[in-house]
């Protein structure tokens, strides 16, 4: 060849042999040699000054195309178990390509966040424009490190805001990301230790003041890794959504259903309708209809919103803000049942008969139309004969139906006995500069009430459906509590002077007699709340396990599918167990059901604690500025370095340390939940009414100390501990006597 290549041929060349783009392999492709070798330098130098080359170290390759051997580090699992990357390194400027990690028999165990060597090779598909290969693993997953940055001269340290962490982390020089002292920052472990107990850290992102009042929720975000950005391609999967054609759907617009949902609702995902059942077989019965949104319509199994929505599990609801599972588009839009606008939904008829007890049950794809949206007070107050105008026109046709429909549901709960407990919740009122206003109790109201038999009925009504037609599918299993954890309640029972008796057999009914007995003493609160942590957490299987705190035996969570993924799995299977569509439950998610409800359950987990660092915290910013005040409370756990308090009026949970109880040793009773002076014979133990003086309130770590006054109303007698050092003495030597003796040498 003379001459030269032209920068089309070697751009040309380099896309088709990536593996072969040294300028030697140039040249020699070309037929480039002695001086002209010279004009190639300068030709591939323009290339990639052009920004059309990138050399990694000899070798040239276009920037939008990725080396043959690379680093990557894993994304996700997706619904059919396939593992997705991302390059570490890349020159192009658009999005990075998705990498499909095929492994293996081999191939070590991999999970988002590893990092891994592996070779790729390009493809031509619809889901992913790469396959790689692992040649080997070469990090895993580190987690985040959330903290306020402190700068010093060698560099700068991170204190966790983590109410249990103690350890700090060290910053060397230029790893602080650009860090301001006392900003809030996400980091991630960095090399080896730099000294004794304080390894390594490099700053990733900075996130601010961390006092700013909505600098709280965020930290809980980062905190528990929570998804609060859609990738793009999930944004523009909502985006391209439009609203549904009728088609073969069953017309319900006609019905007037309503939504009735707190005030601030950010979604409105149910609706319901009640009226007398015709039927000359079920006189007195009642017709109940329960319409979900068909967010099944919108996200198709497979595709970007529905392995996004897989992966956040549920949205998680803060005072200031939500992290939704769906993008706004069809959250807050398409998918949510908005007054007025015609929206598609699966709806249950469920008929009912004077006794509250489900007789039929059919469920349909349907279309509907909100005719009003209320609040649980609005429609309390219609209840209450209080109407406004526009409640009033709905008095006759919808809201006195739906009570007496309510009332029959009342009478069929009130047979079947389900858990009884009585726990206010929690409401925080922010402003609008987002500083907590108040803290107060929810009224708990007969609305509330109404609407959660509805729901509950309509959840059996799909359990039932879907066991009838054999289709898989996820229940919400809820266990009853083990013996010990029914013993340490007998034990509180018995100290509060309560009969309690379990039986043979534990049945809810046993429970709600120890609720009723204690519901009007000084010890109501503190057996609901022993009640409640005798009891398993509830999850979701593909097996049926029947759920104990509702007295069911089948029940599936169904009537949220906004917020709970297991709500659109069960809304799937519907759709294929009806045989309403192709967007029903695949056989690829059917295989999958165990591992999709480990997940979910998990991802449920992690926003309830997400949520209750963030009330923490907000509970914590509350009360700082009333440091010093005396406060009143009862004593709602014991641990060994102490004993928590849940103080009156907020609820907020402090925690008196053993050592601002007194100046004595303290022996801990797991069994009695009990701390004993060892000095003085204080006991503290759960249920006991304390005064107690705020010494600290920690808005960033939502900490709550406290220092111990008065129990039950009493003086606390602080000993002061002179025979410590003598009786650690005795201690130690008697444990020492203990070594030796079962070793045989202290015969």
């Amino acid at each position: 060849m003379t001459g030269i290549p032209s920068k089309d041929d070697i751009l040309a060349w380099v896309s088709d042999n990536p593996s072969k783009a040294s300028k030697r392999d140039i040249a020699r492709a070309f037929g480039v040699r002695g001086a002209a070798r010279l004009d190639l330098k300068r030709r591939l130098k323009e290339l990639e000054a052009e920004g059309q080359l990138a050399r990694r170290r000899k070798t040239y390759r276009d920037p939008d195309h990725l080396p043959p051997v690379t680093v990557l580090q894993v994304d996700r699992i997706d619904t059919d178990g396939d593992l997705f990357a991302h390059p570490l390194e890349r020159q192009g400027q658009g999005p990075a390509p998705k990498i499909l990690v095929v492994q293996g028999s081999g191939d070590p165990a991999l999970a988002p966040g590893d990092r891994i060597l592996a070779r790729l090779e390009e493809v031509k598909g619809d889901t992913h424009a790469y396959e790689a290969r692992v040649i080997r693993r070469i990090g895993t997953s580190r987690g985040k490190i959330l903290g306020i940055f402190r700068k010093s001269d060698s560099g700068g340290r991170i204190v966790p805001i983590d109410k249990g962490a103690s350890r700090e982390w060290h910053v060397p020089p230029g790893a602080d990301g650009g860090a301001k002292d006392g900003e809030l920052v996400e980091a991630g472990q960095a090399g080896p230790r730099a000294r004794p107990g304080l390894p390594h850290a490099r700053v990733d992102s900075c996130l601010g003041d961390p006092s700013r009042p909505r600098s709280v929720s965020l930290i809980a975000i980062h905190q528990h890794g929570l998804r609060d950005d859609f990738p793009d391609e999930v944004i523009a999967d909502a985006e391209a959504a439009r609203p549904v054609d009728p088609g073969m759907r069953t017309d319900l617009t006609t019905l007037p259903f309503v939504t009735i949902d707190p005030a601030d609702a950010r979604d409105h995902d149910d609706a319901v309708w009640a009226e007398p059942d015709q039927a000359p077989d079920n006189p007195g019965g009642h017709v109940l209809w329960v319409a979900i949104a068909d967010v099944a319509h919108y996200v198709r199994p497979g595709s970007a919103l529905d392995l996004e929505a897989r992966e956040r599990g549920n949205s998680t609801y803060f005072p200031d803000r939500v992290v939704p599972m769906l993008p706004d588009r069809l959250s807050g839009g398409l998918c949510s049942l908005l007054e007025g606008e015609p929206r598609p939904c699966i709806a249950a008829r469920l008929a009912i008969d004077a006794n509250g007890e489900l007789v039929t049950h059919e469920f349909q794809r349907a279309l509907m139309r909100s005719a009003a949206s209320l609040s649980y007070e609005e429609a309390q107050d219609a209840l209450d004969g209080r109407f406004n105008e526009r409640t009033e026109p709905l008095r006759g046709m919808v809201l006195e139906p739906l009570q007496a429909a309510y009332a029959a549901l009342r009478s069929a709960r009130d047979r079947r006995q389900p858990l009884d407990l009585d726990l206010p919740e929690r409401e925080i009122v922010l402003d609008e500069g987002g500083t907590v206003r108040s803290v107060a109790f929810k009224e708990r109201l007969d609305m509330h009430r109404l609407i959660e038999e509805f729901m509950v009925l309509a959840n059996v009504a799909a359990a039932r459906t879907l066991i009838g037609r054999r289709t898989p599918l996820l229940f919400r299993v809820h266990e009853e509590p083990s013996r010990e954890k029914i013993r340490a309640l007998q034990e509180v029972a018995k100290a509060a002077g309560l009969p309690f008796n379990a039986g043979t057999v534990l049945d809810t009914r046993n429970l709600n007699r120890l609720l009723a007995a204690a519901a009007d003493t000084d010890d109501g609160a503190l057996i609901n709340l022993s009640v409640l942590r005798s009891m398993t957490q509830a999850y979701y299987s593909p097996g049926n396990l029947g759920h104990f705190g509702l007295a069911l035996k089948a029940y599936a969570h169904f009537t949220s599918p906004i917020r709970r993924y297991a709500d659109l799995v069960v809304h799937r299977a519907l759709i294929r167990a009806l045989g309403w569509g192709d967007d029903g439950l695949t056989d690829a998610e059917t295989e999958r059901l165990g591992v999709t409800a480990e997940h979910i359950s998990s991802t449920e987990r992690r926003s309830m604690q997400a949520e209750r660092d963030t009330t923490d915290r907000y509970l914590a910013a509350y009360m700082a500025d009333r440091v010093g005040t005396e406060l009143s409370g009862r004593i709602s756990g014991v641990q060994r370095f102490g004993a928590f308090v849940a103080l009156d009026g907020t609820g907020a949970d402090g925690l008196i340390p053993v050592r601002a109880i007194g100046h004595e040793y303290f022996h801990f009773d797991r069994d009695g939940q009990t701390l004993t002076g060892d000095d003085t014979n204080t006991v503290i133990s759960v249920g006991q009414r304390v005064l107690v003086r705020l010494a600290e309130a920690v808005p960033v770590t939502g900490g709550i100390l406290l220092d111990l006054l008065e129990i039950d109303g009493e003086a606390v007698s602080r000993a002061r501990r002179l025979r410590m050092p003598a009786r650690r003495k005795a201690t130690k030597a008697r444990k020492k006597a203990a070594r030796l003796k079962r070793k045989g040498k202290g015969k």
